[in-house]
């Protein structure tokens, strides 16, 4: 049971508008309950919209980039929650295939699916990020190789936003959504 219940429907009007806004057009699927939650907050759902959003469609990093980072993250934070739901929602959409998807869970997601030297970068990267919030010289020239300034720029800020979503999904003890993907013990996913 989640720590803050989720609205439910019917919601008030400006509700129903925020919550229709944060959902992908045409997706037959009642709001995530993280959106919900977060509406009991109708100001601070707002301003999170504007980032989520923006990083979600209108980034420049590859979308492949973006999942495999969004994976890596969520799921070196334990959030089977968000993981459950990007693998569902984006991960076959953008070509992230079963193998990668789940090497994403690994300790070394080397050892469990073949990357592109640039994915590999990412995903060092990422785990570097989460192990001490810092970047080392090599990580960083990792990035560069295949960034620009204004996607590393991107990538970091797409970590930071992950990583709290993480915490907040985890901290409320959301429940994975009845489509999602999820991970099996141990964090590794059920797919």
């Amino acid at each position: 049971m989640p720590r803050i219940e989720p609205l439910t429907p019917p919601y008030p009007d400006p509700v129903d508008r925020a919550l229709r806004r944060w959902m992908p057009p045409g997706v037959a699927q009642e709001p995530i309950a993280l959106f919900r939650v977060l509406h009991r907050n109708p100001e601070l759902a707002s301003r999170m919209f504007a980032l989520g959003a923006g990083l979600l469609g209108h980034g420049l990093l590859p979308a492949l980039d973006r999942e495999i980072v969004v994976a890596r993250v969520t799921a070196r934070a334990g959030c089977a929650y968000e993981w459950g739901v990007h693998a569902a929602a984006f991960a076959a959409q953008v070509g992230l295939g079963p193998d990668r998807l789940r090497a994403t869970t690994e300790p070394d997601p080397a050892a469990g699916a073949a990357w592109t030297p640039r994915h590999r970068a990412l995903l060092d990267a990422v785990d570097e990020l989460h192990d001490t919030a810092h970047l080392s010289p090599s990580a960083w020239d990792g990035l560069r190789a295949h960034y620009d300034d204004a996607r590393l720029l991107e990538f970091l800020v797409l970590v930071g936003w992950y990583r709290t979503i993480s915490q907040v999904a985890n901290s409320l003890l959301l429940e994975a959504e009845s489509w999602a993907t999820g991970f099996r013990a141990g964090g590794r996913p059920d797919a």
